[in-house]
């Protein structure tokens, strides 16, 4: 990577990169405390629904008061998103609907976008996308965050020649957790709702990560920016560690536990009965490998990369993600190389709403991570064909017949506001995108 010589160029020619961040929370925090030491790099306009609450998140992560004085502050994401001196456009309000009208604006501005917000991207990202491409504007995945980090590295795999056999991350996770509802999250992150209260955690967002919506969503993300495939009947989430990637994210036809090659997969910290997985990859990514011959193979035993029983199967992970402290780099790639650190680039995974509980006639869902739902990851083809509801999509809906627990949510079960713009936009784009089964898409490789 040459970024921060490209940065140091544009520095010395008088021109910074300059910025505009929607969304000053946990993300754009730490986004926001790594800008005052990179030389070059100058947010111009902080927008968020309490603009003096994103100065004082300025301030906590360590701006000074001239650097903050020197910022525009605002409530409105699209002024943002069209602002007259900013190059790219950093969206990352997690809000599915906020996330695609500031992409559009952006989009319309000529401005590159940087898509922290994946809930926006799984719901119309080959849309959103397409838009930004047709225009010659980036349109990017978050650096720091999971899917970018993974996209990374299968890109990385196939450029060297690899086959990609599995894709993914680590996570805590336990299948009682789909049900856990924002009271009861706290006492599974080991804290009091004080503590959390006090530290400013929501725990509506944080009762997504646990309750597997947001693993459906990142691995849709990242099925949808590698064109891989995504388990038919959701995720597996099985207990692995590191040592075991090789061995257990393989197909079942070679003692895996795969449908076949080229899949995306969670693996839980944490076995069935709450142990803990030995050498855990609760906070990493990962991607396995598959040699394309047998000299491959015996390099892969040469050089000491350990290898399932057959030899052809490897795993090569990160550790730990950096989440906004590493977003800079999808900017800089975005501004400086005008290329995205990942993108969506076709339509096989959704993430869909899934019945926490029975469910009324009348009752009125609340979204990710709430008290009514969570995200399952489906394929994108099944999704469609059977009008599931995307999760990004079940904000503030009613039910117009009742739902069993455990049961998919469906178009035909919500009365949708057809003025609502992320409805417009998920329904352009299924009118318009083709979602794929497994082999029917001549641009695939595993």
């Amino acid at each position: 990577m040459n970024l921060s010589v490209l940065l140091r160029q544009r520095r010395e020619a008088g021109r910074p990169v300059r910025v505009a961040l929607i969304g000053a929370g946990k993300f754009g925090s730490m986004f926001l405390a790594q800008v005052p030491t990179i030389a070059g790099f100058e947010v111009a306009m902080i927008a968020d629904l309490d603009p003096d609450r994103a100065r004082e998140a300025c301030r906590t992560v360590g701006w000074d008061e001239e650097r903050i004085a020197g910022t525009r502050f605002s409530a409105d994401g699209t002024e943002a998103s069209s602002a007259g001196d900013v190059e790219v456009v950093i969206e990352a309000t997690g809000h599915p609907e906020a996330g695609i009208r500031h992409a559009l604006a952006a989009i319309e501005a000529g401005r590159h976008i940087v898509m922290v917000n994946v809930e926006a991207d799984v719901l119309a990202g080959p849309l959103l996308a397409e838009k930004a491409r047709e225009r010659g504007i980036v349109y990017s995945m978050a650096y720091g965050d999971q899917p970018a980090l993974v996209s990374e590295m299968v890109d990385w795999a196939r450029a060297a020649g690899f086959t990609v056999a599995a894709a993914g991350k680590g996570t805590k996770y336990l299948p009682a957790y789909h049900t856990v509802t924002p009271d009861e999250v706290w006492t599974h992150y080991g804290l009091t709702p004080e503590q959390a209260k006090a530290a400013g955690m929501n725990p509506q967002m944080f009762n997504s990560f646990l309750d597997g919506t947001k693993s459906a969503i990142e691995m849709a993300a990242i099925a949808n920016a590698c064109d891989l495939d995504v388990p038919e009947e959701g995720l597996l989430f099985p207990p692995c560690g590191v040592d075991d990637l090789a061995h257990i994210l393989r197909p079942r036809a070679v003692g895996g536990q795969l449908d076949r090659d080229g899949m995306v997969e969670v693996v839980s910290s944490l076995e069935r009965d709450g142990r803990p997985v030995f050498r855990d990859l609760r906070w990493g990514v990962y991607v396995v490998l598959k040699a394309p011959n047998d000299y491959a193979a015996a390099c892969f035993k040469q050089y000491g990369l350990p290898t399932d029983p057959t030899g052809r199967y490897a795993a090569m992970y990160k550790p730990f993600h950096l989440i906004g402290l590493e977003l800079s780099i999808s900017v800089l790639s975005a501004a400086l190389r005008g290329e995205p650190t990942g993108s969506c680039r076709s339509w096989r995974g959704d993430a869909v709403a899934v019945a926490k509980r029975d469910l009324k006639t009348g009752e009125s869902l609340d979204g990710e991570g709430g008290y009514t739902v969570y995200g399952r990851l489906a394929p994108a083809a099944r999704s469609k064909a059977r009008r599931m509801l995307p999760v990004g999509l079940a904000h503030g809906v009613r039910l117009t017949r009742d739902v069993a627990a455990g049961s998919e949510v469906t178009e035909d079960d919500v009365d949708l506001d057809p003025s609502r713009l992320a409805v417009q936009i998920r329904r352009e784009m299924c009118s318009r995108y083709g979602s794929h089964e497994h082999g029917t898409d001549p641009q695939v490789r595993p």
